[in-house]
């Protein structure tokens, strides 16, 4: 073995090692080069500690030919030497895009899998330059602090244990290796952002400010990472010790901003708002009747949420829709 396939088969050791003997985990796999190059350090791994993993590719039914690109990635998989690969066909919504639908398809059905295989993890082969790509990305978009810290290497189910690589190391590993991987069409389509950051953005940054980008964005987002776990768990405490749904202004007012939008985050959600669905602005806009209190009205937000002064105190209730006599 190479230098590039050690580091992919350490990295995936000691995420394996964590796990009991007889346990199965999924196993995404998409054909390109990060995935393949995960897929096969885990089965060759995985014996040492008695783990079952059973890879999945999911067909976005995008692109024409993509069932033929299914049952090549599967092929692929089972000369690796997969006992089971499972080729999940989703419908991508294109209702908030198409890389946050197929995004929101893939995780699902990924966790589908999971459930269905009694699996206690799903693998997946995210890289250095995804890291870095996510953290401009939220800088862009003028993120708070927990969009910025990026992936986790371990968040629930989820493992990717190839962050601290780069992607030219999966690639040199399927070179080394004689895997083939697939370059899919949508990784050039430049009408998607994420591409746009991956070919001329992180290019342009090197060009200009030097070597070394991807991973001071990755490391930033580490620290990131550090900071918001901090401010959660002093939110939680608050939260905690609040009714989410009856909140004293002045006791909010004192607090630092950063645990306080997240308390209003927590309330505005706990009263029935869909998860995601609320806006830095309208944060600020609950806020202000807060820290700005000047006789405003009531604020009406997704799901229904109802959020409004009264006396002194924040009262955030879901509305009840109404019924034709």
């Amino acid at each position: 073995m190479t230098d590039a396939t050690v580091a992919i088969r350490n990295a995936v050791k000691p995420h394996l090692a964590t796990l009991e003997a007889g346990d199965a985990i999924i196993v995404a796999v998409s054909g390109g080069a990060d995935s393949l190059a995960l897929a096969y350090a885990i089965i060759k791994e995985s014996t040492v500690n008695a783990i079952t993993p059973i890879a999945v590719t999911i067909d976005h039914q995008l692109q024409s030919g993509s069932e033929i690109q299914a049952l090549k990635v599967k092929t692929q998989l089972e000369a690796m030497g997969y006992h089971k690969v499972r080729i999940e066909k989703v419908t991508v919504s294109t209702k908030s895009g198409i890389e946050a639908g197929a995004r929101d398809a893939r995780y699902s059905a990924l966790e589908k899998c999971l459930k269905e295989e009694n699996s206690v993890k799903v693998f997946l082969g995210h890289t250095r330059d995804d890291q870095a790509e996510t953290v401009l990305l939220g800088l862009a978009r003028g993120s708070g602090t927990r969009s910025l810290s990026g992936m986790a290497i371990e968040n629930g189910i989820y493992i990717r244990p190839l962050l601290s690589l780069t992607r030219r190391e999966t690639v040199l590993a399927c070179s080394e290796l004689k895997i083939e991987p697939w370059n899919d069409p949508q990784n050039d389509n430049p009408d998607f952002s994420r591409v746009r950051v991956r070919r001329e953005i992180l290019p342009l940054m090197e060009e200009k400010l030097g070597p070394g980008i991807s991973a001071a964005l990755a490391r930033s987002a580490s620290l990131f990472r550090d900071d918001a776990d901090a401010l959660d768990e002093m939110a939680q405490h608050e939260i905690q010790s609040s009714v989410l749904s009856d909140l004293d202004c002045q006791r909010l007012e004192a607090l630092p901003r950063a645990i306080r939008s997240r308390v209003l985050r927590a309330a505005i959600y706990a009263a029935g708002a869909p998860s995601g669905s609320i806006s830095a602005d309208q944060v600020a806009s609950i806020e202000a009747l807060v820290t700005s209190w000047h006789g405003q009205g009531a604020l009406n937000l997704p799901g229904g949420v109802k959020v409004e002064r009264i006396s002194g105190r924040l009262s955030l209730l879901a509305q009840n829709p109404k019924t034709n006599p």
